[in-house]
C-alpha cells in the first residue's frame, strides 16, 4: 500500500512538471512574410550559403595577396657531430711524405654553426595572376547568385509549408463542425430511439457516420502538427516553440492577385545567371591557360647573418657573425610541356560550348515551366470553383434532408447519406484548394517574382 501510494504522489508531480512546462511553451505568431524573413535570416542552407559569400570574399584576398611581396624568416643552428672528410692530392704543397697514400683526408668545418635570414620575393609579372584575380571576384559574384538561389529555394519551401499549415487548420475547423453536427443528430436520433419513435438501426447508422468524422478529425489533427513541424524546420526554428499563423487563406489569395500573378510575363532567373558566371569562369580558365605560354619575372633579396664555433659559447660572439646579401631577378620560360596546356585550352572551348548549349536549353525549359505552371495554376482554379460550388449543394441538399426529417417527411438515411457527401465534399474542395496553392507558388518560382 505503501509502494502504490509513493508511486502515485510521483505520478501526480510529474503531471503537474510535464503540464508546467507546457504551459510555459512561448507561442511565436507569424505573418508569412515574417515567416520568409524569418526563415532567411535562420534556415540552415540559407545561412550556408551566406558563409559561402564571406569565404568567396577571402578567396577574392587571398589572390590579390599573391601579387604583394612575399616576406619570409628563417633561423638555423647546426651541430657538427662529425665534420666531413674531404681529400687532398697528396704531391706539391700539400705533399706529406709520411703518408703513403696519393691523398691526404682533410677536415674543413667548425664545431658549431648558426644563421638567420630574411627573404624577400616579388612578383613583378605573371599573366596567371591577374587572370585569377579576376576569376576570384568572377567566383565571388558566383556565390551570390547561389546565395539568391538558395534563398528562392527556401522561401518556396516555406510558402508551401505556410499554405500547408493554414489548409489544415482550416479543415480541423471544418471537422469540428462536422462532428458538432453529427454529434448533435446522433443524440437526437438517441432519443428518438429510447422514445419509441426510430430504430436501433438508425443510431447505428448515424454513430458510424459520427466515428468517421471522430477519425478523420484525428488525421486532421495530426496532420496539422506535422505540418506546423515542417514549418518550423523550414524556418529554422527550434522545435520547442509553438508557432500561430496570424493571416487566412482568404487574406493572402485575393482574386486581383491571382489575376495580376496569371497575367506577369515573368523577370530573368537566377539560375540564367549562374550558368552565365559559369560560362565567363571558364573563358577565364582558357586565358589563364593561355598566358601561362608567356614567361613569368620574380624579383628577390636576402639578406642573411652567419656565425660559426668550436665550441657553443664562442658561436654567438660578435666578431664570429658575419653579414651577406644579395639581390636577384628571375625570367622562368615555359618551353615545352608536352602539349599539357594545349589540351586545356582545348577542354575548355568544349566547356564553353557545353555551357552555351545549356544556356539555350535552360532558357526554352523556362519558358516551358512558365507555360506549364500558369495552365495548372488556370485549372486547379477552375477545379477550386467546381468543388467549391459542389460543397455549397451539398451543403443545401444535407440542410434539406435534415428539416424533411425534422418534420418526419425524411429519413435518417437520407441524412446520413447526405453528410456523408458533404463530408466527402468539403474533403474535395480542400484537397483542390491546396493544389490550387502549390500551383500558385510553383507560377511565382517560374516567373522567378518568389520574393
Amino acid at each position: 500500500m505503501r509502494l502504490t501510494t509513493r508511486f502515485s504522489l510521483f505520478g501526480v508531480l510529474l503531471a503537474c512538471l510535464l503540464a508546467g512546462r507546457v504551459s510555459a511553451q512561448e507561442v511565436l505568431e507569424f505573418t508569412l512574410e515574417e515567416s520568409v524573413q524569418y526563415a532567411l535570416e535562420n534556415n540552415a542552407d540559407a545561412k550556408n550559403a551566406l558563409l559561402e559569400t564571406y569565404a568567396s570574399k577571402a578567396s577574392v584576398g587571398e589572390q590579390v595577396a599573391q601579387g604583394l611581396p612575399q616576406i619570409n624568416g628563417s633561423f638555423d643552428f647546426t651541430k657538427n657531430v662529425s665534420i666531413p672528410v674531404m681529400f687532398l692530392p697528396n704531391e706539391g704543397p700539400f705533399a706529406d711524405p709520411d703518408n703513403p697514400s696519393d691523398v691526404i683526408p682533410v677536415q674543413f668545418g667548425v664545431n658549431y654553426q648558426s644563421g638567420i635570414a630574411v627573404t624577400v620575393n616579388q612578383m613583378i609579372f605573371d599573366g596567371s595572376y591577374f587572370v585569377g584575380l579576376k576569376a576570384a571576384r568572377t567566383y565571388r559574384q558566383l556565390s551570390e547568385f547561389d546565395k539568391e538561389k538558395t534563398e528562392n529555394d527556401v522561401i518556396e519551401s516555406v510558402k508551401k509549408a505556410f499554405f500547408t499549415v493554414l489548409v489544415n487548420r482550416e479543415r480541423q475547423q471544418l471537422a469540428e463542425a462536422n462532428l458538432a453536427r453529427i454529434d448533435t443528430l446522433l443524440q437526437e436520433t438517441t432519443a428518438l430511439y429510447e422514445e419509441g419513435f426510430a430504430e436501433k438501426i438508425e443510431v447505428s447508422r448515424v454513430k458510424v457516420q459520427y466515428n468517421n468524422i471522430r477519425t478523420e478529425l484525428d488525421k486532421i489533427n495530426a496532420a496539422t502538427e506535422i505540418s506546423k513541424q515542417l514549418l518550423k524546420v523550414q524556418m529554422g526554428l527550434p522545435m520547442e516553440y509553438e508557432i500561430q499563423m496570424t493571416e487566412s487563406l482568404r487574406d493572402l489569395n485575393q482574386p486581383q492577385q491571382i489575376q495580376d500573378l496569371l497575367g506577369n510575363p515573368g523577370y530573368r532567373r537566377v539560375e540564367m545567371d549562374q550558368l552565365q558566371t559559369n560560362w565567363e569562369l571558364v573563358k577565364l580558365d582558357l586565358k589563364n591557360n593561355t598566358v601561362q605560354y608567356l614567361p613569368s619575372l620574380d624579383a628577390n633579396f636576402t639578406y642573411q647573418r652567419n656565425g660559426a664555433g668550436q665550441e657553443f659559447s664562442t658561436v654567438w660572439e660578435g666578431e664570429n657573425w658575419f653579414t651577406g646579401a644579395f639581390v636577384g631577378v628571375t625570367l622562368s620560360v615555359p618551353i615545352f610541356d608536352g602539349l599539357a596546356k594545349a589540351k586545356r585550352i582545348q577542354q575548355n572551348r568544349i566547356q564553353l560550348q557545353q555551357i552555351e548549349n545549356q544556356l539555350d536549353m535552360l532558357d526554352d525549359n523556362i519558358e516551358v515551366e512558365r507555360f506549364q505552371a500558369r495552365t495548372n495554376l488556370q485549372n486547379n482554379l477552375k477545379t477550386l470553383d467546381v468543388q467549391r460550388e459542389n460543397m455549397e449543394l451539398a451543403t443545401e441538399v444535407y440542410e434539406i434532408s435534415r428539416i424533411k426529417y425534422s418534420e418526419g417527411v425524411g429519413s435518417n438515411l437520407e441524412v446520413v447519406e447526405a453528410d456523408s457527401d458533404l463530408v466527402e465534399a468539403e474533403i474535395n474542395y480542400y484537397s483542390a484548394l491546396y493544389d490550387a496553392l502549390i500551383s500558385k507558388v510553383d507560377l511565382e518560382k517560374a516567373l522567378g517574382i518568389l520574393r
